[in-house]
């Protein structure tokens, strides 16, 4: 079946002498891996390698068999061109530590369009300010809720945030119970929109900390979570 769809690249990974392998996360059908045969060494091809840097959006013309196995995009033009997203050193450091993220937690073969235009919208936003740092944090936050485990913010006034229940509580109920500063920060980020979280002010040392508790919750809600590689890149870029 041959579809026209956007897509947003979450990795590109070198595959035999002169392949790629590209994971997308397209508007139509959700996770999509395609093979790129001769991409690195064609020069005349429709295909560019530049296309495909992680979280490029996308607009392809695409063969999906749907066996799951590699499918095979016949045509990609760009669909928005970032202005700044792949130059600017601290969010080419981002643009690795999401597409890493998103690419372990999100598996499924089949359309969401609310979280597609979640991403799009958010990359969007981040190519066009100048001010990203509490960014990551949000983004994590915001997108827990199209994965199903957006925290329970009823009760924000509680200390306790119980990481494996998902909500804030008046007491500590077990090892899975944190408290303090950092949970202090985190609550700040609730119910905020994404162009108000610069008005979110901490320390590097405390932004690193509150992302370090972010995806130790991801680590109890995502199935088959892996530590993303490129976090010590990000720590690095802000340190």
């Amino acid at each position: 079946m041959v579809v026209t769809t956007k897509a947003i690249v979450f990795s590109a990974i070198k595959y035999a002498e002169a392949d790629l392998i590209v994971s997308c996360f397209t508007e139509t059908s959700g996770i999509k891996n395609y093979l790129l045969r001769g991409i690195l060494k064609s020069k005349k091809g429709k295909l560019k390698t530049s296309f495909f840097q992680p979280l490029t959006q996308l607009e392809i013309v695409a063969e999906h068999k749907n066996k799951g196995t590699l499918e095979y995009i016949k045509e990609a033009k760009i669909h928005f061109p970032y202005q700044t997203l792949h130059t600017d050193i601290v969010k080419s450091g981002l643009v690795m530590f999401l597409s890493e993220i998103l690419k372990n937690c999100i598996k499924e073969e089949e359309p969401n369009p609310e979280l597609y235009s979640f991403m799009e919208k958010s990359f969007i936003w981040m190519d066009s300010v100048d001010e990203v740092a509490n960014f990551h944090i949000h983004f994590l936050l915001e997108l827990s809720a199209y994965l199903g485990f957006y925290p329970d913010s009823s009760n924000l006034q509680y200390q306790f945030f119980n990481i494996l229940e998902g909500n804030f509580q008046e007491k500590d109920t077990g090892n899975y119970c944190v408290e303090g500063e950092n949970v202090e920060y985190l609550k700040l980020f609730f119910n905020k929109k994404t162009e108000e979280i610069s008005e979110i002010k901490m320390s590097k040392a405390n932004r690193s900390k509150v992302l370090d508790l972010m995806l130790t919750y991801y680590r109890f809600h995502v199935q088959g979570y892996q530590a993303p590689k490129s976090l010590a890149v990000l720590n690095a870029l802000y340190s």
